[in-house]
């Protein structure tokens, strides 16, 4: 090996970069182990005081050097980063409207084209793969006739300025909106990225996920995720009305609730005329039984019948003072069908004059309680305001004038928003509050379209400020004044996807990688130097110096350390030894062959390189696939897997070297192996490919189980390819997942749902795709309570929502994790992992035809990966209902196969780069099925220290790593037994059966002939 003393420098220099930068994860740590001492000592059991005081010590001590003139906000920048499923937090991923976009870029005109067009957009996305603009384009297009972009009725407008005239063709509008629509998400990027580094949490990541209009974002810690979607996803849209008087609103409420009886009645009549016509005209009822229906009938008509006021309570205040702005009060639950009967057209045409353009609005939630004693219950209720507006339903001010906004408090010490207006903005609220001090009447203060609050003005203000009061808490009115000063949202922003993982179950990840990490660890350098002796030591040694150097290039490119990122780094510790067992297996072949041991060093590594070059290329080929379809962890996975296989390569290659040869500079000898595995695997002679023909009918076998239990059962696919819910709940004691499923999936709750044991018997994974298609985190909310509601009997007395749904370090029951992905994400996450599996047979095929120049060694090693993936998906499909452990199909398990399909090659290379080399070594002077099998057999000894190696480590990290990866490792495990043996048996028959040994011995000669 040349320039040795180069490359120990190069290594020295590396590994102090890498402990260097790792430093600063050891500096933070400490840091925040004193803070957490600290906050226990101060606030003992209490979660959020401990939260607080945390917070208090770690800024206090923010600034103060810890180490070396460190201080800890530098260290914690520079820290290695961990995701969400080791620290807990929450990610979120927004969808921004494009529908807004361009309703906005139309100044909201209402052009029957365009609205169809968006219509159509809309439906058409529920399955599309297209964005959203190119399905609009679609569908305005279709429409025919002269429908036209660039009409003024459209875009040709104010709001687009010269950029559209009405001559310009629809295509050359489409580019102008596409610019618009990009230009317009990065504002909303902007606006995010604003409001994000105001939000209290470390680390937070955003990202604008390609040209969609979809933004990830990241905040780890954060534990209450209602706060956060809250925060990230207002609009931030802010309003100013004068309110109408509630007396005059309730006698409309009154006229609308005579009318929508009436209606009631009515369709009660007709049902009841129908019902008796049908009925058989020799009817025997007895007379008791006709009296007991006459005597019903007249208790039904005497009944009341308010279908508006059963719903909503009328403010009592309004009857005796008019002028009140609070028209009345209703359950959340009930605000859709008041909506609904509030928008009825024929409900819409009973409006008096002064209503005609009144917009109503809820206010905030609040929580009240009702009954007395054991009949307490609190419920969550909203107040109806009617609102005055113009014909386009336009505020008297917008948002937009706002300079300021803070958080402060009212005259009675109640959280609050101060506002400062500029420009026409002073003017304005001067207006305003003269004309309210006037009529008597409110001001509503309207954020994304909640009334935040309603108060009277009794004179002309003229400072230019205001102030909103209402429901707040410390917090909220923080997170408000912050998203005013952010600035608003140019369109809405929907949550497609989110996840939120316990702080507890982010700790209790921890601790099951660093032990599955250490098992795994242990057994291989045990293991290395039970089966080589000195040799495995230097190979042990350069594993730990492989394993410093992932984590060093980790913490420098800032990348995500994930629970699969441990897997794909305890995966690598196995990987990284197949390296060093082919070197060395090379060697101990030239050592028999009678060389001199420096001759066999040389030899050794130089005739392992190709292998070794081969097999990880063709793994980080997959892994390179995995990280450009992957999201989230896996892509985490398929980055820690990359970096280290680069790694690997470089240590067992040059650094093994180096220990190698100093050992042997001064005549030392070197075993490479033990008394008891000296002559372990040497002079194989099985007949591999006699055998063939029984491996296909196993295989076949095997295969047909596989695809039979696929079509009858199917896989059990998880939410990230279906879309919906899914919670993990910790409780108190043990509990019957069977007993939990039939009362979630209860008409009276979900209506469907799927319940399973999640690790230990008192944790369960529930699933509901229960009202999905619905957005909103209203929605979400609403969901979870419904599910808290349905188990609450399971759980202690006092545990209230509060604590059930919050998340806090030290949590031991109730919500533990959440994640929603909704239908139309799931559609796009299913179309990345079928690419990734697709593109990463396709280039894999490339790979080795490229590398091995003939067709037949590509279709041996494709087959090989189809028979390793289908047995994969079989046993799965098999033994979905068996196991104790999750089993769903998700992103995690696409990782599993492409990770499966680079294990496979990777053995299936090896042993083609084997019978490559004894084709050019013997040509055609020995029978080609004999050169096969010596070639097996040959690298039979690598081929089960690998298998047995790797197997061992994912054994640990089954048993010992956390709950949330066992179906990811279940995978592995049969993927390299299953890969193991179709390198054997499948791959290289599959080969010999397609090469036709004529035109083989032909090329054979051409290559002696191009040699000589």
């Amino acid at each position: 090996m040349q320039n040795k003393g180069l490359i120990r420098v190069f290594a020295i220099i590396f590994g102090l970069v890498c402990i260097y930068q790792l430093s600063f994860t050891y500096l933070a740590n400490k840091t925040e182990t004193a803070a957490k001492e600290f906050a226990i000592s101060k606030a003992g059991d209490d979660a959020d005081q401990r939260d607080v005081y945390e917070r208090v010590y770690l800024d206090s001590v923010g600034k103060l050097p810890i180490y070396a003139g460190i201080t800890y906000n530098e260290a914690k920048e520079k820290e290695l980063n961990k995701g969400l499923d080791l620290k807990g937090g929450i990610n979120v991923i927004l969808q921004i409207s494009v529908r807004d976009i361009l309703g906005g870029l139309a100044n909201g005109k209402r052009d029957p084209a365009f609205v169809a067009a968006l219509d159509a957009a809309d439906e058409a996305q529920k399955n599309s793969q297209n964005t959203y603009f190119d399905d609009f384009l679609t569908a305005f297009e279709a429409q025919g006739g002269d429908a036209r972009l660039a009409s003024p009725d459209i875009f040709s407008n104010v709001i687009l300025g010269d950029k559209i005239d009405p001559n310009m063709t629809n295509d050359q509008v489409a580019t102008v909106l596409r610019k618009e629509i990009e230009e317009t998400i990065q504002s909303a990027f902007e606006t995010l990225r604003n409001r994000i580094d105001k939000f209290g949490v470390t680390q937070p990541n955003i990202q604008n996920l390609g040209d969609n209009g979809r933004i990830l974002v990241e905040l780890p810690g954060a534990k209450d995720i209602q706060r956060a979607v809250r925060f990230v996803s207002a609009k931030a849209q802010l309003e100013f009305y004068q309110t109408h008087y509630a007396g005059d609103v309730i006698n409309y409420l009154a006229q609308v609730d005579q009318t929508l009886a009436a209606s009631v009645k009515k369709e009660e009549t007709d049902e009841k005329s129908a019902t008796e016509v049908a009925q058989d005209s020799t009817n025997t009822d007895s007379v008791v039984d006709d009296l007991l229906k006459d005597a019903e009938s007249e208790e039904e008509e005497e009944a009341p019948n308010s279908p508006l006021f059963e719903l909503l309570s009328p403010n009592s205040q309004a009857f005796q003072f008019r002028e009140v702005s609070t028209v009345g009060f209703a359950a959340v639950k009930d605000t859709a069908q008041i909506n609904s009967y509030l928008r009825t057209p024929s409900i819409v045409r009973l409006r008096p004059a002064n209503l005609r353009f009144a917009k109503f609005v809820w206010g905030d939630v609040e929580t009240i309680t009702v009954g007395e004693g054991d009949a307490e219950e609190s419920i969550e209720r909203v107040s109806l305001y009617a609102l005055e507006s113009n014909r386009s339903g336009e505020p008297y001010m917008s948002g937009d004038v706002v300079n300021d906004a803070r958080q402060q408090f009212t005259t009675s010490q109640e959280p609050s928003v101060g506002l400062d207006f500029e420009g026409q903005g002073v003017s304005q609220w001067a207006k305003l509050t003269r004309e309210v001090s006037q009529k008597r009447n409110a001001i509503a203060i309207v954020l994304d379209n909640t009334v935040q609050s309603a108060a009277t003005a009794k004179q002309e203000i003229k400072g230019g400020s205001t102030e909103i009061s209402g429901n707040f808490t410390l917090q909220s009115a923080q997170d408000l004044a912050t998203v005013l000063n952010a600035g608003k949202l140019p369109a809405s922003a929907d949550v497609i996807e989110a996840e939120e993982i316990g702080a507890t179950l982010g700790k209790e990840a921890i601790n099951s990688g660093i032990i599955s990490f250490v098992i795994a660890l242990l057994f291989v350098l045990v293991w290395m130097i039970f089966y080589y002796g000195r040799a495995g030591l230097y190979s042990d040694v350069a594993l730990v110096v492989n394993i410093l150097f992932i984590f060093g290039v980790l913490v420098s490119f800032e990348a995500v350390l994930t629970l699969p990122g441990i897997a794909g780094i305890v995966l690598t510790i196995g990987m990284a030894v197949d390296a060093n067992v082919l070197i060395f297996e090379r060697i101990k072949e030239e050592l028999r062959k009678g060389k001199s041991q420096k001759d066999a060093i040389k030899d050794g590594f130089n005739n392992a390189l190709s292998s070794i070059l081969d097999a990880n290329i063709t793994t980080f080929l997959t892994a390179l696939i995995l990280f450009l379809f992957g999201t989230g962890p896996v892509k985490g996975f398929a980055v820690t897997l990359m970096i280290g296989i680069a790694t690997s390569l470089f240590c067992a290659i040059f650094i093994t070297r180096l220990f190698i040869d100093g050992y042997g500079k001064n005549g030392k000898s070197l075993a490479f192996s033990t008394g008891i595995t000296k002559n372990l695997f040497v002079n194989n002679t099985i007949d591999f490919l006699g055998k063939r023909k029984i491996a296909y009918m196993i295989s076949l076998a095997l295969i047909a189980i596989g695809i039979f239990s696929l079509v009858s059962g199917g896989l059990d696919t998880s939410v990230d390819f279906v879309g919906g819910r899914s919670y993990k709940v910790r409780f108190e004691k043990a509990v019957n997942s069977s007993e939990i499923e039939q009362l979630l999936a209860s008409e009276d709750v979900f209506g469907s749902a799927i319940v399973k044991t999640y690790g230990a018997d008192n944790q369960l994974k529930i699933t509901t795709k229960y009202n999905i298609q619905e957005s909103g985190i209203e929605v979400d909310e609403a969901v979870e309570l419904k599910l808290f509601e349905a188990l609450k009997s399971y759980f202690p007395a006092d545990l209230t929502f509060e604590d059930f749904s919050r998340s806090y370090d030290g949590k031991q029951i109730g919500k533990m994790s959440y994640y929603k992905v909704g239908p139309t994400i799931a559609d796009d996450i299913k179309r990345g992992a079928l690419l990734a599996i697709i593109g990463s047979l396709i280039v894999v095929f490339l790979y080795i035809l490229l590398r091995f120049r003939r067709w037949q060694f590509s279709l041996g090693a494709v087959a090989a990966v189809f028979h390793d993936v289908l047995i994969v998906l079989g046993i799965f499909a098999l033994t979905k209902n068996l196991m104790p452990f999750d089993m769903e199909v998700d992103q995690n398990f696409i990782a599993a196969i492409l990770t499966v399909i680079g294990y496979s090659l990777n053995d299936t290379v090896v042993v083609f780069d084997r019978i490559r080399e004894y084709i050019k070594e013997h040509g055609s002077t020995r029978g080609f099925g004999k050169l096969i099998n010596q070639a097996l057999n040959s690298t039979l000894s690598r081929t089960l220290n690998t298998s047995v190696t790797t197997l061992i480590v994912l054994l640990a990290i089954f048993f010992f790593g956390a709950d949330s990866i066992k179906g990811l490792m279940f995978a592995l495990i049969v993927g390299v037994l299953v890969g193991t043996y179709s390198s054997l048996f499948i791959a290289t028959p599959v080969m010999f059966d397609t090469v036709q040994k004529k035109g083989l011995k032909e090329e054979n000669k051409e290559e002696d002939s191009e040699e000589a």
